[in-house]
Formats: structure tokens, C-alpha cells, sequence
């Protein structure tokens, strides 16, 4: 018969090890957070620095300066979305790891919790990196045209 000491050793070891799952992904989330927060700042930069030049801006240079500052704003919500996004996963991957040691005192109901607040967790992160990878084109969008516009103007004062 085995010593009940060592059954429930192993039974918390086996806990902790399945707890370690649920803390490597909140660590992704931080780093996920961490580059929205980045992404965030970048944007409120360009916004201050376009706010400006719009502000000393002729006629036509207003109307692409505002599309810009329009694309921004676009850009920022999506931003908003993910970090929402990426925040609700981390609530729910820590309310999953709690789970897993309270969930000793009521199995069956511990069981649905789990799965439930991690696979949440899980769907929040996809879309929150789909919202980052529509804010990332967008950025690229962005960034093209603005380099288009360079050109066009660079050919219409050498002509």
C-alpha cells in the first residue's frame, strides 16, 4: 500500500507542473503587452508630430496630414482591442492557475473552470494578435503611401 505522505507529494508535484503551463503563457502576455505598450507610445508620437506640422500645413498638405491623423486613430483602437484583448487572457490564465490548486477541494467543478478560463485565455490571445497584425498593416499601409507621396513630390519639384 502506498504511504499516503508520498501519494500526496506527487499529487502536488504533479499540480505544480501543470500550474507552470498557465504562468509561461502569462509571461507571453507581459511581452505581448509590453510591445502594445511600445506600439502605443510610436503611435502617440507620430500623432504629436503630425499635430504640428498640421498646424503649419498649406491647404492640399492639410488633407494628407489629416488622413494620416485619421489612420492613426484607426490604428489606436485596434491597439486598444488587443491590449483589452491580451489583459482579459492574462486575468483568465491566472484565475486558471488558481484553479488548479484550489481545485483539490471539488474536482468536477474545478475541471470546467480550468478549461474554460484557460481556453478563453487562449481565444483572447489569438485575437489579440490578429488585432496587432491588422494594426502592423495598417502601420505598413501607412508607411508606403507616405513614401509614394515623398516620391510624387520629390518628381514634381525636379520638374
Amino acid at each position: 500500500m502506498p504511504n499516503p505522505t508520498v501519494v500526496a507529494l506527487d499529487n502536488l508535484s504533479h499540480i505544480i507542473q501543470v500550474a507552470l503551463t498557465p504562468i509561461f503563457l502569462l509571461s507571453a502576455l507581459a511581452t505581448l503587452l509590453s510591445v502594445f505598450s511600445m506600439r502605443h507610445g510610436r503611435i502617440g508620437d507620430q500623432v504629436r508630430d503630425l499635430s504640428q506640422a498640421l498646424k503649419k500645413s498649406g491647404s492640399l498638405e492639410t488633407k494628407r496630414l489629416a488622413r494620416q491623423l485619421s489612420e492613426l486613430q484607426r490604428r489606436s483602437i485596434l491597439l486598444d482591442g488587443a491590449v483589452c484583448l491580451v489583459a482579459s487572457a492574462g486575468f483568465l490564465t491566472g484565475i486558471a492557475a488558481m484553479v488548479l490548486f484550489i481545485g483539490e477541494l471539488r474536482n468536477a467543478t474545478t475541471e470546467t473552470v480550468l478549461y474554460g478560463c484557460f481556453g478563453l485565455a487562449l481565444a483572447f490571445t489569438v485575437a489579440a494578435i490578429a488585432g496587432f497584425l491588422g494594426e502592423i498593416l495598417m502601420a505598413s499601409r501607412s508607411v508606403r503611401r507616405e513614401v509614394g507621396h515623398q516620391q510624387d513630390t520629390a518628381v514634381a519639384a525636379t520638374d
